[in-house]
């Protein structure tokens, strides 16, 4: 099966920014610090792609090509296709995510 690379959408990566610039305020060190752990955790799928859930608010709707991973309290939202995996979306998990997801995996 081998490694597939893994590359970040630029809504992904408008998400991680927003988050690293957000806990930058108070802490440049823990944003940093998070930033590592998300950027890990995401080069992680290279090997195991398939290991996330499906997310549960679009496998309620019958999609079922969107998976997660979880970092407290975020959500690595990624798609695996045959030779890459793509990560979507970076999300708070304490937020409602129903609309959210559905606007931005599916409806575009």
């Amino acid at each position: 099966m081998g490694n597939k690379s893994v590359y970040w959408t630029s809504i992904a990566r408008s998400d991680l920014d927003a988050i690293i610039n957000y806990i930058a305020v108070d802490s440049v060190i823990k944003a940093l610090a998070v930033l590592g752990k998300l950027e890990k955790k995401a080069a992680s799928l290279s090997a195991q792609s398939g290991r996330g859930r499906i997310v549960p608010e679009l496998k309620t709707i019958g999609i079922n090509h969107y998976r997660e991973l979880i970092v407290k309290p975020w959500r690595i939202v990624y798609r695996v296709e045959s030779d890459r995996v793509l990560i979507m979306a970076v999300l708070d998990s304490r937020r409602d995510l129903d609309h959210l997801l559905l606007q931005r995996l599916v409806l575009n």
